[in-house]
């Protein structure tokens, strides 16, 4: 037998699970990539939430996930393929940091240490605001000046 709570839990999780699937079936590579940086936040958030709750079991849970949106998402879709210099240059540094956050978000759950949830939540957030400042999709006006139009002119008087 179930209860009512039980059920609408269970019928809210399977309705968001429905419209976050949607959501990547329809979203462009750099959309997913945001998604997945989002995900990361929320499970460190979460994990910081059961860890001030002192909920071992659901904050190694929230924690191992953010490790495993790091290493299987985030990292594994660095493009290691590049032959520019600057490119493989820029794969290595990701992939170093990506590593980074993962030994913190481990340490963070051995140690119990907010503070090494706050680091690679930061460290997540300043990758994140720049991967989200080159967004394709994301219409850069250009000034009129470079456009080689000059702004109209309006008179308050005449």
């Amino acid at each position: 037998m179930y209860t009512r709570t039980a059920a609408a839990s269970t019928g809210a999780s399977s309705y968001a699970q429905i419209g976050l699937q949607s959501s990547a079936m329809s979203a462009s590579p750099h959309q997913l990539i945001t998604m997945l940086f989002d995900g990361a936040k929320t499970a460190i958030a979460m994990a910081r939430h059961h860890m001030a709750n002192n909920e071992i079991a659901a904050k190694g849970k929230a924690i191992s996930k953010a490790i495993n949106i790091v290493d299987n998402g985030l990292k594994a879709s660095l493009d290691t393929d590049t032959s520019d210099k600057a490119g493989a240059e820029l794969v290595g540094n990701l992939s170093a940091l990506y590593n980074y956050i993962a030994q913190r978000l481990l340490y963070a759950n051995l140690r119990n240490d907010p503070a090494l949830l706050d680091e690679a939540d930061r460290l997540l957030d300043n990758i994140s605001s720049a991967w989200r400042e080159i967004d394709p999709q994301k219409a850069q006006p250009m000034p009129l000046a470079l456009a080689g139009q000059t702004p109209p002119r309006f008179s308050a008087g005449a």
